[in-house]
């Protein structure tokens, strides 16, 4: 089980990675524009507000990877269900706003991965 639940906490994260690279460097490039179905006019207008949230993302990968590497495994588990919340509810509130589809994306995986980490903790 304690596998599992890191591996939700490092897919996570790597997803994160992702988001801030596409949102800090790729915003109006080809492939920014792709995945967040949007022209180059509007891409260039918004690209500050871009990088900032992708630095966000950032500092959710880097707390969620703290959390799975954290030498104190009780404390590493509250980090765990505490970056995972947080992406939850910017998921939740991503797929209100914007797209359904970011619930499946963001939320989902991060929801599996507290009911991981919380049924692990259960197991011990």
């Amino acid at each position: 089980m304690k596998i599992i639940s890191i591996a939700f906490v490092v897919i996570v994260a790597l997803q994160h990675i992702f988001f801030m690279i596409l949102e800090m460097f790729l915003w109006t490039k080809p492939i920014g524009l792709q995945v967040f179905r949007q022209s180059l006019e509007k891409a260039e207008a918004s690209a500050v507000l871009a990088a900032n949230q992708g630095l966000y993302n950032g500092f959710l990968a880097a707390g969620l990877i703290w959390s799975a590497c954290h030498p104190d495994p009780v404390v590493g588990k509250q980090l765990q269900i505490f970056f995972l919340g947080c992406v939850v509810v910017a998921g939740v509130y991503g797929a209100a706003t914007v797209s359904k589809n970011i619930f499946f994306v963001q939320a989902l995986p991060a929801l599996l991965g507290i009911i991981f980490v919380v049924l692990q903790s259960q197991a011990v």
